[in-house]
């Protein structure tokens, strides 16, 4: 049966990453985000830590590990000339990405994927964004910081995400939506809209995807 994958960029706290894991369930898929930098390890013969090490100096010391911790400090803004010496792990993620679809069907957060895969004819971009406020209530219930921690953090984390997407594609803009198949405003929708909606696209974009009988 030939494969489809859903690829989803995402604002920070605009709830992607959870659309995406409940996505994957009721698709009977795989979700990949940062398994990604694993599968890269074994690909590539290196200690996962190499990778997992570049990524978290790419996020500005170790952003990913220290989110929850946060406190008064703030997460380090990153600049886009640390991304020039680190575009190995990128070659890697790409060749693993594409492999991935080519063999399993499976969602693929991040990664600039929607990028990766833009030659791919059964792909389904998407992005998700929302307002601040609603982004705001969400890290501050999820990570449990105030509200201008929470306003810094989705900040700085948006900054990263658009000055990578820009770097490793040339100069397009994370935000622009002429780079997705599909773009929604969860804070409007929901998360149960938004997986419905994704779901009606795909049976539009990949129909081989409910082939078997999947409903829902």
């Amino acid at each position: 049966m030939k494969t489809y994958a859903i690829t989803i960029a995402r604002g920070f706290g605009s709830g992607g990453r959870e659309i995406a894991s409940r996505l994957a369930d009721e698709l009977g898929i795989h979700s990949y985000e940062n398994r990604i930098l694993t599968l890269a390890a074994q690909y590539s013969g290196r200690d996962e830590q190499d990778f997992v090490e570049v990524d978290e100096r790419l996020r500005g010391t170790y952003l990913t590990s220290q989110l929850r911790r946060l406190q008064k400090r703030l997460v380090p803004v990153p600049q886009k000339k640390a991304f020039s010496s680190d575009d190995r792990l990128f070659e890697f993620q790409t060749k693993i990405i594409r492999e991935l679809v080519m063999a399993e069907s499976c969602i693929i957060v991040g990664k600039c994927a929607d990028y990766v895969l833009k030659d791919f004819d059964n792909v389904l971009s998407v992005y998700i964004e929302a307002p601040r406020s609603f982004c705001l209530q969400r890290v501050m219930k999820r990570m449990g910081v105030s509200e201008p921690e929470a306003h810094e953090m989705i900040h700085n984390t948006d900054k990263y995400r658009a000055e990578y997407y820009r770097y490793y594609t040339r100069g397009n803009y994370w935000t622009n939506p002429v780079n997705y198949d599909l773009t929604l405003n969860n804070g409007r929708l929901g998360d149960d809209r938004s997986i419905e909606i994704i779901k009606s696209a795909l049976r539009v974009k990949c129909p081989w995807a409910f082939a078997g009988g999947l409903e829902g």
